[in-house]
């Protein structure tokens, strides 16, 4: 994989996506009304200059002058719009002094001002939509980079397992959920107190024993920017200052990817001090710090090894990132899954900020024999981006199905889909099979005290 290749990619996507946003705003700025003042102030002059004797084209055969009106409203709605209406008719009483007497040109206006609102209106719903297929899109494009990244730490954990850690086959798993748990459970002093950067030194040690560091120390970034190199999150190995100016350094930070000596042009004969650099990114690019390393063996210097610490550094982020939003979840529901809490904060925030609803769908089956084939034939059915938790009491068992950008609607026709699928198969309808349905809709907060009464209404008090 290479990741100067994806943040170049990444890098043309966001310039189109600033300008995409200055062409076609998705919501209205203040400085809006100014320009559209502007613009209709710049067409009004412009009119009286090439216009002659009748600047808005009153008595031509068609008012070329209301495509500006219905631009602006295509592009800032239809209040915006009917601005600029209202300042085309205080236009037409400075540009035809003379004539204030006589009628006011009624056709024309109001032909103009309802070709001005049809357009505001397609602007407006249009605008809101984009709005939305963008919110949705941003929290799918999340989840195929978490996706992504667990796959390719699966597959290099496999092939070092192989390799050097057959006599301690369970210590990549074990120490991966350690560090998982941890950047849950510290608290939001020490987060503070380490730059957002919760058991950094534990990743770190964690780090150079897998991947044989001997010295080095990982910086947090603010903003994007590392902040003084004295306030380190993690170090092993002897102390040492932090050059921002360095090749390597400089590299990693602007292209957000793995800088070293192989890969970074002239880095060699600029006599740099480190060995490496590695950026401690978020799947949604926000960088959270930088691994420096000024020193490990020759023979670990490999593109194997330092894409796999890259790919460490990575599930780190995720971690810290996803830590804040699956922490209320955790704290009233201590065993759910770290997934499905992570992925419950996720749209949380994504009804919070884009008004997407998202669904919880709890069925009960009976704990025998027949309610466990239920089950396992529910579960097969269940669509691929959901994401599924099953639990048992004594005389129960529970299946959760976290079911994104799905509304009452979408809820009412998976449960369809299910009892259809029952009837088809066992004869049986829902109540028929003694299923029990319960519902949880994402709320923009509190979903954890949400979800504890969820379950409690599920029959289980664990």
């Amino acid at each position: 994989m290479s990741n100067v290749a994806q943040d170049t990619r990444r890098g043309t996507f966001a310039d189109t996506g600033r300008y995409r946003r200055w062409l076609t705003p998705v919501s209205t700025r203040p400085i809006a009304v100014l320009e559209v003042i502007v613009v209709m102030a710049v067409v009004l002059v412009a009119a009286s200059l090439v216009g002659g004797s009748d600047p808005l084209g009153i008595s031509r055969p068609f008012p070329w002058i209301w495509l500006f009106p219905l631009v602006l409203a295509l592009r800032y709605g239809t209040l915006l719009g009917m601005v600029s209406v209202v300042m085309m008719v205080a236009g037409w009483y400075g540009l035809y002094p003379v004539h204030t007497s006589e009628a006011f040109p009624v056709p024309f206006f109001i032909g103009g001002a309802i070709q001005t609102l049809v357009g505001g209106h397609f602007g407006d719903t249009w605008g809101m939509r984009s709005a939305r297929a963008r919110a949705l899109n941003e929290y799918l494009n999340d989840r195929l980079v978490s996706l992504t990244n667990s796959h390719y730490l699966l597959h290099l954990s496999h092939e070092r397992l192989e390799k050097d850690l057959l006599t301690r086959p369970a210590t990549l798993r074990d120490s991966i959920t350690r560090l998982r748990q941890t950047t849950i459970t510290a608290p939001a002093a020490a987060q503070a107190e380490r730059g957002g950067l919760p058991n950094a030194g534990d990743f770190l040690e964690f780090a150079a024993q897998v991947c044989q560091l001997e010295i080095a120390a990982i910086v947090p970034a603010v903003k994007g920017s590392l902040v003084a190199s004295g306030d380190l999150a993690a170090r092993v190995g002897e102390p040492f200052a932090i050059d921002t100016s360095d090749p390597l350094v400089r590299h990693c930070l602007e292209t957000r990817s793995l800088a070293h000596l192989t890969n970074v042009e002239g880095a060699a004969e600029s006599n740099t001090q480190y060995v490496a650099c590695a950026p401690m990114s978020t799947s949604e690019g926000d960088l959270l710090g930088v691994l420096v390393v000024k020193r490990m063996p020759f023979l670990s210097l490999n593109h194997d090894n330092l894409q796999f610490l890259l790919v460490l550094l990575g599930y780190y982020a995720d971690g810290v990132d996803h830590a804040g939003a699956a922490h209320g979840i955790l704290q009233e529901v201590p065993n759910v899954p770290y997934e499905f809490a992570v992925d419950m904060g996720r749209l949380e925030r994504l009804q919070r900020d884009a008004r997407i609803e998202s669904s919880i769908v709890a069925l009960v089956f009976p704990r025998d024999e027949e309610g466990d084939s239920l089950l396992e034939h529910i579960n097969r059915r269940r669509r691929s981006l959901d994401l599924t938790w099953s639990l048992q009491t004594p005389t129960h068992s529970i299946f959760l199905n976290l079911m994104p950008a799905t509304d009452p609607a979408g809820v009412d026709g998976y449960l369809s889909r299910i009892e259809s699928s029952l009837h088809a198969q066992f004869g049986l309808s829902l109540e028929a099979a003694r299923i029990g349905v319960h519902t949880l809709h994402i709320a923009p907060r509190a979903n954890g005290t949400a979800l504890k009464r969820l379950l409690q209404r599920c029959g289980y008090d664990g």
